[in-house]
């Protein structure tokens, strides 16, 4: 799209935010949303408040920064992905955004720590530590999410709504 196809109000910075906000009213894309925010918030939790038996926001970077060698500021955008991207998705704002960076973090959560443990999570306790299914279905959800959009329920859809008008 160039600049000469857009309406005379609308610069291309508000065009991209309305396609980053695009979406429908579809309610399978609110269930996506709820869910994953539901399955990923206590991972947030655990990481910058050390809630659900975490270890907290110190813990959390030293073992992003110390044992996987992430640096500080990418440790530090995992534990803030993980905790406000859930809430976000609960509200359906910039759900593009949050289920692509979800993608992105599962991605390199399997490559850095959970590929050599296996396909398999650690039900039995008999692994050196947990295999990558539950970041697979994640990643199906984070990339669904991302092509969609928020769906039905989402401030994505009314704010796009009300731009419309």
């Amino acid at each position: 799209m160039t600049s000469q196809s857009l309406p005379a109000h609308a610069s291309p910075a508000s065009s991209l935010v309305r396609r980053v906000l695009a979406t429908d009213a579809h309610l399978s894309a609110a269930v996506l949303r709820f869910a994953l925010a539901v399955t990923m918030f206590p991972h947030g939790a655990q990481k910058l408040l050390g809630w659900f038996g975490g270890y907290g926001f110190s813990g959390t970077m030293g073992f992003l920064t110390d044992q996987v060698g992430l640096p500080w500021l990418a440790a530090l955008g995992v534990v803030l992905l993980e905790f406000v991207g859930p809430l976000l998705l609960l509200a359906g704002l910039g759900t593009r955004l949050v289920g692509a960076g979800l993608v992105a973090l599962m991605i390199g959560a399997i490559t850095t720590v959970h590929l050599d443990h296996g396909f398999f999570m650690n039900w039995t306790g008999q692994q050196a530590g947990e295999g990558f299914e539950y970041h697979l279905l994640v990643i199906a959800m984070g990339a669904a999410l991302a092509l969609t959009g928020g769906g039905r329920w989402s401030l994505d859809g009314a704010l796009t709504r009300a731009a419309r008008r």
